[in-house]
């Protein structure tokens, strides 16, 4: 049966690592969100993720590994920056771009790199550890919407998955962060739920893109598209929800704003940026749920902590 959702115990584990042997894919839980997982080493089983995703073949995949050890196996080179960013966030929201070694497939459009990172959840590290096998695995959803939270999002997005683990809602909400090793100077490429304050703490100096990737041009790691994250749904970001004339736009409107930010919203999330970024995806997708057409959502505070929140938000708003 397709679609079928099961609890992280024995049973389910033993079913999900079959499945993955066999050369198929899985959805399990992170703390970030779900994602869809393949062997990393198997071609055909990493093409499945693409197709039930209907995933653009340049955009490649973040590959989940229970340990350091695991992620070093994977390195052509293993910076002296990786392992101290290792000892302090993994496992955790932060994905490291290292040099690819040879014996790894490409995956995606990464030329001679890989992205890698031990997830802090216990399902996935639990599925790690049973499978025996790096996971290559991006959200567990349709390419270019709403990333998703709980097993439901994964079903409802991607009914034709084989199985999906149920490890509850993610606690962090958001992707992670994803940081290239392979520049002089560490570059930013995706931001995301560990903050940047905390990574200069061990890098100094992290570089920004000098420009945005072009859709289909080859990227080191995903989230870099130009429309990403996104409901069904029109989200317009705006400086003030209370200044549009709605009755302009196609209905049912819907609002997305922040405690104190001067609107009775139809979702009101928290001020504080990383419980917003937690509940972001579940509001959304609550959205698409009660069926609106447009969703104006009050345009965060331009500062680094809503960084990550403000980079999901301009990729769901883009044509």
């Amino acid at each position: 049966m397709t679609g079928a959702i099961v609890g992280p115990d024995a049973a389910g584990l033993a079913r999900a690592v079959r499945i993955l042997r066999a050369g198929s894919v899985v959805a399990f839980p992170t703390e970030t969100v779900y994602g869809l997982g393949a062997d990393a080493f198997s071609e055909a089983a990493i093409g499945e993720i693409y197709r039930l995703k209907n995933r653009p073949s340049w955009n490649p995949l973040i590959v989940h590994v229970a340990g350091l050890a695991a992620a070093r196996e994977l390195a052509d080179e293993w910076p002296a920056a990786a392992d101290e960013l290792a000892a302090r966030f993994w496992p955790g929201p932060l994905t490291l771009v290292v040099r690819r070694a040879g014996h790894l497939p490409r995956i995606g459009a990464a030329n001679d790199t890989v992205a890698i990172r031990v997830p802090a959840h216990d399902v996935a590290l639990r599925l790690l550890e049973a499978s025996g096998l790096p996971l290559a695995a991006p959200s567990a959803n349709r390419s270019e919407s709403i990333s998703p939270t709980t097993a439901e999002h994964v079903v409802r997005s991607l009914p034709d998955v084989p199985l999906v683990l149920d490890g509850g809602a993610c606690s962090w909400g958001i992707e992670s962060t994803v940081l290239d090793l392979t520049t002089a100077v560490p570059t930013l490429l995706r931001p995301g739920a560990l903050s940047l304050r905390a990574l200069r703490e061990v890098t100094g100096a992290i570089a920004l893109p000098d420009s945005e990737t072009a859709d289909g041009a080859a990227r080191p790691a995903p989230g870099m598209s130009r429309r990403h994250y996104a409901p069904r749904a029109t989200v317009l970001l705006v400086k003030d929800v209370q200044d549009v004339d709605r009755s302009t736009l196609a209905g049912p409107v819907a609002v997305l704003t922040y405690e104190g930010a001067g609107d009775d919203g139809t979702e009101t999330l928290s001020a504080d940026p990383r419980e917003y970024a937690a509940d972001l995806y579940a509001a959304l997708h609550r959205l698409d749920d009660a069926a609106v057409a447009t969703i104006l959502v009050q345009d965060p505070p331009q500062t680094e902590d809503w960084l990550a929140v403000r980079d999901r938000l301009s990729r769901a708003a883009a044509k």
